[in-house]
């Protein structure tokens, strides 16, 4: 009986069993975004993913599908989660009669759950070799996913709200200056709770990790906000030491 590594072919560069799966998350003024895919020859929508190479770390990996998909470098990344149930790949035969890549799909994978944070205004969504589009969708609007991709953005939504106990967020989602009220907005989205707004102000303050700006965003209809940039010292020096309190 041949080999595994001499029926895939071309999958032989990489690890079988292995794969990393990455949930891109995006901020703008109509929400959190998540990127996706639209896999061809099914109706599925999948998130961003890809396996690692014989020569290669997770972590390397998962910045190569990062920038592959978003033509992004340097950003937010971070494992969150190994999703190993044994039964996890079930359905996900390719159905485009490549007999290689069905040989290779109907494999048993672990994958490693990371999740990016991204500039949306920067990100270029590109699909893979197996997608027809790769598109941002309404974290809230996104319906029944590929395999167990719903299951991996919920424990990344999981993850994010664990970060804000402990870290500052926002760095890599919001534009390069901000009001407070986009801050707040981003901040309950990931909680899933309305919080108040003078105590999310002075909490934010009180972390130092802020810089108000003289400028006011223009063209609304009541009091004008101040414009905010995060002090990138402070903000890394944050993610290291942590934040006291929580949400």
């Amino acid at each position: 009986m041949p080999r595994l590594s001499q029926k895939i072919g071309v999958y032989q560069e990489y690890l079988p069993h292995l794969s990393v799966d990455c949930v891109v998350f995006g901020f703008n003024e109509n929400g959190l975004k998540v990127l996706l895919l639209k896999m061809k020859h099914r109706e599925e929508w999948a998130l961003p993913g890809g396996f690692v190479g014989q020569d290669e770390t997770v972590e390397a990996a998962a910045t190569r599908v990062l920038q592959e998909r978003t033509g992004l470098e340097q950003v937010f990344l971070q494992q969150f989660h190994v999703f190993s149930d044994p039964n996890r790949s079930e359905g996900n035969s390719a159905s485009s009669g490549d007999k290689q890549a069905a040989a290779w799909l109907n494999q048993r994978f672990i994958t490693l759950g990371f999740y990016a944070l991204v500039p949306f205004d920067k990100v270029k969504p590109q699909p893979d070799a197996i997608s027809e589009a790769c598109t941002w969708w309404d974290v809230e609007a996104v319906g029944s996913l590929l395999i167990d991709h719903n299951l991996i953005l919920k424990k990344a939504l999981e993850a994010m709200r664990l970060q804000l106990r402990y870290q500052p967020l926002g760095l890599n989602l919001l534009p390069a200056k901000f009001t407070m009220p986009q801050l707040q907005k981003l901040y309950e989205i990931i909680l899933g709770q309305t919080l108040d707004r003078r105590n999310f102000q002075r909490k934010m303050m009180d972390y130092g990790i802020l810089h108000r700006l003289e400028e006011r965003k223009t063209g609304v209809a009541h009091k004008a906000p101040y414009y905010y940039k995060f002090n990138k010292q402070r903000y890394k020096q944050a993610l290291k030491e942590g934040l006291e309190g929580g949400w």
